[in-house]
């Protein structure tokens, strides 16, 4: 057995089995077996239990978000969001699209022939998922591979591990045949073992830039199977003269402190024009102070621990060293009561007077803490923008949206914002450049990570 630390208490908060060699491989031949059969089934019965999964999660919602909380640390109320919000949006979203994007491709005629391009199932699809949001992460990769014929194992963060039999209980009590979406928690031996059996027919993995590179390198050693990986981000925000102030300080707040800033979309680096700077950082002051900091479990914290100490360390090493390279603190020593719990918990943090000097501006910090930095033109602020590892998604604040977007094409990430940030949108690909990551889930585009073009030349008449 293995235990989940939780974050709340530095206690175990579950323990779970991990799965032998042999039980992994029994799992694969499951899943083969499922989908075999699987891909013979209509498109309208995989809607049909991707649809019932929702109603088959709801049931036992209040004890998973529960759960949730304390295995990662987010507010009871998160949990519950990210299924009522997120996962329910995205589901339904997919499902509405499967069809369209499924749809054969039918060339035009030529006498004699008929020609079709389809995309066809790969088999079984490994999602090896993050802890951050534990169930829409998997859920991006899950719902596709199951309307596109496949079957899915899910090798999910030790962190969640259990959200991993949540989501295969709530296909399994929605009808889904055995062995269809299953969980894999299993080591990493055992994982790359399973990849290297050339029995997986695609690999999406949700993580740090270091385990994308060892999961690439395992695909690869024996395998052409599509691999995506989405690794993060340094996520900037653009806030141009002409901004709607009080809008933008509210969003840029929650998309900086939102799941403790544990979000790979989150905002991490804000440049703010010279013009509005000062009005800017006053507010954006005010705004952050309004969070509640304490147990995620009690009613109306808004902001809980980080997942682990290791998380909680590198939030303070970034802080510090800003400090000392001459960033200047917008959060009062005392402004929050930071629980003794655990060390896990952080007061949020605001920075102004930031330079690319610091890591608070240029690495991954995925914690309740940001820096501000201000610009004098658009010009230098995509420069800044740009100068990073990574390029998951931006934003920009403006009234111009003419200006707005041809700034937009400036600037290096799979996603640009104007006046929004920190959301997936489930019609459109989530995807990155740089470290963030390769290929692409969500919206159509994301069913072709989970599928392979396969081609029908068909003679129809003999020549006499």
């Amino acid at each position: 057995m293995a235990d989940i630390i939780s974050p709340i208490d530095h206690g175990v908060a579950f323990t779970y089995h991990e799965l032998s060699e042999a039980e992994a491989f029994a799992r694969l031949d499951a899943a083969e077996a499922a989908q075999r059969a699987w891909a013979e089934v209509s498109l309208d019965d995989r809607v049909a239990l991707c649809r019932g999964v929702l109603d088959a999660y709801r049931t036992k919602l209040d004890g998973h978000a529960v759960a949730i909380t304390k295995m990662m640390g987010k507010p009871v109320g998160q949990a519950r969001g990210e299924f009522e919000g997120g996962v329910v949006e995205r589901v339904t979203s997919l499902c509405d699209q499967a069809s369209a994007a499924l749809a054969d491709d039918v060339l035009a005629e030529r006498e004699g022939f008929r020609r079709v391009v389809r995309r066809e199932p790969v088999g079984v699809v490994l999602d090896i998922a993050a802890w951050n949001y534990p169930l829409l992460v998997p859920i991006n990769v899950i719902v596709p591979a199951v309307l596109a014929g496949n079957a899915a194992l899910l090798k999910h963060a030790p962190q969640t591990a259990l959200v991993a039999e949540q989501i295969s209980a709530a296909f399994s009590d929605a009808g889904a045949p055995a062995g269809l979406v299953q969980g894999l928690m299993a080591p990493h031996e055992t994982v790359a073992k399973v990849i290297d059996s050339r029995r997986v027919g695609a690999v999406a993995f949700t993580g740090s830039v270091r385990g994308g590179h060892e999961v690439l390198r395992t695909v690869a050693q024996h395998n052409f199977i599509p691999a995506g990986f989405e690794l993060g981000g340094k996520d900037p925000a653009l806030v141009l003269p002409d901004a709607d102030l009080d809008f933008t300080v509210g969003n840029l707040v929650d998309g900086a402190f939102y799941n403790a800033g544990q979000s790979c979309c989150g905002i991490e680096r804000i440049y703010v024009h010279a013009d509005v700077y000062e009005r800017f950082v006053e507010a954006y002051a005010a705004g952050v102070a309004r969070y509640v900091l304490g147990n995620p479990l009690t009613d109306g914290v808004s902001l809980g621990p980080v997942v682990n100490e290791a998380a909680a360390e590198r939030v303070r090493a970034h802080n510090a060293q800003a400090l000392a390279l001459g960033a200047r603190s917008l959060v009062a020593a005392d402004a929050f009561d930071v629980p003794d719990l655990s060390p896990c918990y952080l007061a949020p943090q605001a920075f102004d007077r930031c330079t690319h000097e610091m890591d608070l501006m240029r690495e991954e910090t995925f914690g309740p803490t940001v820096g501000i930095m201000k610009v004098s033109s658009a010009d230098e602020a995509v420069a800044l923008m740009n100068d990073s590892a990574y390029g998951l998604t931006a934003s920009i604040w403006s009234a111009d949206d003419t200006r707005a977007e041809a700034i937009a094409r400036r600037v290096q990430a799979g996603t640009v914002f104007l006046n929004r940030c920190d959301y997936l949108d489930p019609e459109m690909p989530w995807t990155g450049v740089k470290d963030s990551g390769v290929g692409a889930s969500l919206g159509h585009h994301g069913f072709a990570q989970v599928t392979r073009l396969k081609s029908y030349h068909l003679r129809t008449s003999i020549p006499k």
